[in-house]
C-alpha cells in the first residue's frame, strides 16, 4: 500500500505527521518512508543515521561542431529556450533543458547527442530495524523536482507498505508525488488560509481519483469551519492533533510525539488503523 501525506500549505505539520505515522507503523512491520519534499527534505532530522548517496542526472544536449552546419533547428524546436543558435555557434542552457530529447530527434545532421547532468541525489538510511527512510535531494538553483521524486519514489518501489511525504502546495511535485498512491492523508489546520488550501488539496487528490481523509493539527477546538467542509466532500477526519507547548516543543527538538509523550503512539496506532481499514 501506498500511503501520501500531503498539504495545501506549508507549515501545517505534515511531515509531522509522516514520521510519527511512519514510527507507529515500524513498531509491528516493515515500512519505507519517503520524504518527496526534496526542496526542504527534513525527515532526516527525525530519523539520523548514516545514509547511502545515489545521484540523480537528466540527459541534456551536446552538440558535435564538426557535424552541425547551424541550421537551426534544435533552436525552433526547443519550447524551453535551452538552445539558442547563433552565429558561430550552438549555444545550450542546461538548467532550461526539460530532457526531452527532442533537439537530438529533430536534427538533421545528427549533431546532437545526450549526456547526463546531475541535478540532485536520493539518500537512504536505516533508522530503525523496520523503518528505511529515502530522502529526495535537489541540488539549490535546480528547478526539475519531479524527477528527483520519482527517483527516490523507484528506489523505494516493489516494498508493500510506502509512506510518502509531499512537499506544500498542489504544484507540479505534489502531482509527481500523488501519483499511484492508494490513500492521501490532509493534513491542515484551522485557519482560514489553511481552509482555503485544504480545498485545493482536496481537489487535486479527487482529480486524481485518490481515497482522501484529513488530520487537523494545532487544533484551538474551533474546527467548525473545516469539520463543515470534510461533511461536504465525505472527507473523514482521521485525527486532531491540540494546540500544545509540549507537542510544539517535541517536535521542534526533533523528537517525535508518538515515541516520547504518553498516549501519542496509541493515537498513531489508531490513525494507521483507520487508513489501512481504508484500503486494507
Amino acid at each position: 500500500m501506498k500511503i501520501a501525506i500531503a498539504s495545501g500549505k506549508g507549515g501545517t505539520g505534515k511531515s509531522t505527521v509522516a514520521a510519527n505515522l511512519a514510527f507507529t507503523l515500524s513498531c509491528s512491520r516493515d515500512v519505507v518512508l519517503v520524504d518527496c519534499d526534496v526542496e526542504e527534505p527534513n525527515l532526516h532530522l527525525f530519523f539520523p543515521a548514516e545514509a547511502t548517496d545515489v545521484p540523480v542526472t537528466t540527459p541534456v544536449p551536446k552538440i558535435d561542431s564538426a557535424k552541425c552546419n547551424l541550421c537551426g533547428e534544435c533552436g525552433k524546436f526547443c519550447r524551453f529556450g535551452a538552445l539558442a543558435v547563433v552565429k558561430d555557434r550552438v549555444l545550450t542552457f542546461p538548467h532550461l533543458c526539460h530532457s526531452c530529447g527532442g533537439c537530438a530527434l529533430v536534427c538533421p545532421q545528427g549533431a546532437i547527442r545526450e549526456v547526463p547532468r546531475t541535478i540532485g541525489r536520493v539518500t537512504r538510511s536505516h533508522p530503525l530495524p523496520r523503518l528505511t527512510l529515502v530522502s529526495g535531494v535537489l541540488n539549490e538553483g535546480e528547478v526539475l523536482a519531479p524527477m528527483v521524486i520519482k527517483a527516490a519514489k523507484m528506489l523505494a518501489e516493489g516494498h508493500p507498505l510506502i509512506l510518502y511525504d509531499a512537499s506544500p502546495g498542489i504544484a507540479c511535485p505534489v502531482i509527481e508525488t500523488l501519483e499511484g498512491s492508494d490513500f492521501c492523508v490532509l493534513v491542515t489546520e484551522s485557519t482560514p488560509f489553511g481552509l482555503h488550501d485544504l480545498r485545493l488539496a482536496a481537489g487535486v487528490a479527487e482529480t486524481l481519483g485518490i481515497p482522501a481523509g484529513v488530520v487537523i493539527n494545532r487544533s484551538d477546538g474551533k474546527d467548525e469551519e473545516t469539520l463543515d467542509f470534510c461533511r461536504e466532500h465525505d472527507l473523514p477526519i482521521l485525527m486532531t492533533i491540540p494546540f500544545s507547548r509540549e507537542i510544539a516543543t517535541t517536535t521542534s527538538r526533533g523528537g517525535l510525539i508518538a515515541a516520547l509523550l504518553p498516549g501519542w503512539e496509541e493515537r498513531f496506532t489508531d490513525l494507521a488503523d483507520a487508513i489501512l481499514g481504508v484500503n486494507p
